[in-house]
């Protein structure tokens, strides 16, 4: 019983991971421009630079 909660609590890790959206897509970059700025950690904001403000100016 306890082997089938283990499964059932990893899968629905999984499903609830692969859910967001992929860094760099327009729906990732709408998400963060929703988000308040001082909750963005470091990579997040190097990568909303690199491919939400710089893709746009090229």
């Amino acid at each position: 019983m306890k082997l089938v909660q283990v499964l059932v609590f990893g899968l629905l890790l999984v499903n609830i991971s692969a859910c967001a959206p992929e860094v760099g897509s327009e729906k990732w970059c709408k998400k963060m421009a929703d988000q308040p700025s001082g909750e963005w950690t470091a990579n997040e904001a190097a990568d909303y630079a690199k491919h939400c403000v710089f893709k746009k100016l090229k």
